[in-house]
């Protein structure tokens, strides 16, 4: 199978997994409890008021119907208008995504910059001092609930220590990048960002950064008792350019996979860390949602996270058949 050919496949295998998510989307206001009509209708709501509003929504419709002028609706970039503000949906859920995604990707590099140093330290230091450490650090960061993480962090670093700010995001990433170019102090508009974003990225990560370094300590040993390990070794090659440019290089190979599978996680788990540092996402905008009933924006968060999740899938799969095109033949 052909590169090409390949990448059409997983793109059509996407598509089919973002239409069912929309349907389970579209479903969900039906299956739970209560009716839209209650949000939107005062307390003291005569039947006729509700008829009426129920029709200037269109849930008076057959469900099918319902569900096809959803569809035709997203098809056109329109997911509805919120219950409560009245507000586009589109535009609500687009306005929230960008401090997602800047929290899932600084997750990321929190993870690789750690996660990568310790594996490899743990794989080449077995059954040392360094190895065990690395080891508890894996079990504990993968056992520790994100929420309780986030709260002991603001205890320690915010209201004891006053080192950084308790919750909110003070600047966004472009905000930044103005701020480079414009008339605004750079370097205080980024360590203020940096400030905002250190302990929700650090709560977020952690169980990301425990997952990768025993992935890379097992590949990295795996790799270790392979053959042509001791072949270069018994050419003469220094024991740094052995580990690093050859055991060290093909180990990655699964981990870039994991990398952007957990990168597409990390956008739909960024909703408890969000809630604990109040940070503006998609996340609050989910709970808020929730709580107040509106579906609107519910069922546009849940398809732009669902959506993104398959994107991400299908690049990692387009870059691990690039790096290994005997996954093209499976």
């Amino acid at each position: 199978m052909g590169y090409g050919r390949f990448l059409l496949k997983r793109g059509v295998q996407g598509v089919g997994v973002v239409w069912g998510v929309v349907t389970v989307v579209f479903l969900l206001r039906f299956i739970t409890p209560g009716s839209p009509i209650d949000t939107v209708a005062p307390l003291d709501a005569s039947q006729e008021t509700r008829q009426r509003i129920a029709e200037e929504l269109g849930l008076n419709r057959p469900l099918y119907m319902q569900y096809l002028d959803y569809l035709w609706e997203l098809l056109q970039g329109n997911m509805g208008y919120s219950y409560i503000s009245n507000i586009s949906a589109s535009q609500q859920v687009f306005t929230k995504l960008p401090a997602t995604l800047e929290l899932a990707v600084a997750a990321s590099v929190v993870a690789i910059v750690l996660s990568i140093p310790l594996g490899v330290i743990s794989a080449t230091r077995r059954h040392q001092p360094a190895d065990y450490a690395a080891t508890t650090f894996s079990l504990l960061g993968i056992s520790t609930p994100n929420f309780w993480l986030g709260i002991m962090l603001v205890l320690l670093f915010s209201v004891q220590l006053n080192v950084f700010p308790t919750s909110g995001r003070a600047h966004g990433f472009v905000q930044v990048l103005a701020a480079f170019t414009g008339p605004a102090p750079f370097f205080q508009v980024a360590i203020e960002w940096l400030a905002s974003l250190f302990l929700p990225a650090i709560t977020l990560g952690t169980y990301f950064t425990a997952l990768i370094t025993r992935l890379v300590r097992s590949g990295m040993l795996d790799e270790l008792s392979k053959q042509y390990v001791r072949a270069t070794r018994s050419k003469g090659l220094p024991e740094s350019l052995v580990k690093y440019k050859h055991v060290l290089r093909n180990t990655l190979v699964p981990v870039v996979t994991v990398l952007g599978l957990q990168l597409g996680t990390l956008i739909g788990g960024a909703v408890i860390t969000e809630a604990v540092f109040a940070w503006p996402g998609l996340g609050s905008e989910i709970i808020r949602a929730i709580n107040g009933r509106d579906w609107p924006i519910l069922q546009g968060s849940l398809i732009v996270i669902g959506a993104g999740f398959v994107l991400v899938n299908i690049a990692v799969d387009a870059i691990y058949a690039y790096l290994d095109p005997r996954v093209m033949a499976e």
